[in-house]
């Protein structure tokens, strides 16, 4: 299967987080949206996600230490979609400056809101819930 995901999670507390190269970044207590997509198997993307003990390499294997995914959608394509997610994400939410964009020209790929309220637009767009 190849597609976009988005992974929501919660960050029960401020926190500060080192986020690899970029060092320590500064993350209010809430709700994230990560979206990344995945050509070569969506499923073992999120499932080396949500593995405790991996080798930190993106910006997100940082930040899943420290925050609970709480859902996760996929939505399949043969394309890579993710930034056109992205870029409707950015209308609405709080972009986390240049987190999981390192390969493309988007602004972010991490998201915030302080209640959680992004299900609307995830239906929107066409995602559907994915458990593991």
């Amino acid at each position: 299967m190849k597609g976009t995901y988005i992974l929501v999670m919660e960050l029960e507390k401020d926190s500060s987080i080192i986020i690899g190269k970029k060092g320590i970044m500064i993350f209010e207590k809430g709700w994230y949206c990560y979206i990344g997509s995945a050509l070569n198997g969506l499923e073992q993307r999120i499932k080396r996600h949500m593995r405790s003990e991996k080798k930190t390499h993106w910006h997100i294997d940082y930040f899943l230490k420290k925050v609970v995914v709480k859902d996760i959608f996929i939505k399949e394509s043969m394309e890579k979609k993710e930034c056109k997610v992205a870029k409707e994400f950015s209308k609405r939410f709080t972009g986390i400056s240049l987190f999981g964009c390192s390969d493309c020209i988007c602004q972010s790929h991490l998201f915030y809101e302080k209640n959680g309220e992004f299900l609307d637009l995830i239906k929107d767009l066409g995602f559907i819930s994915f458990s593991i």
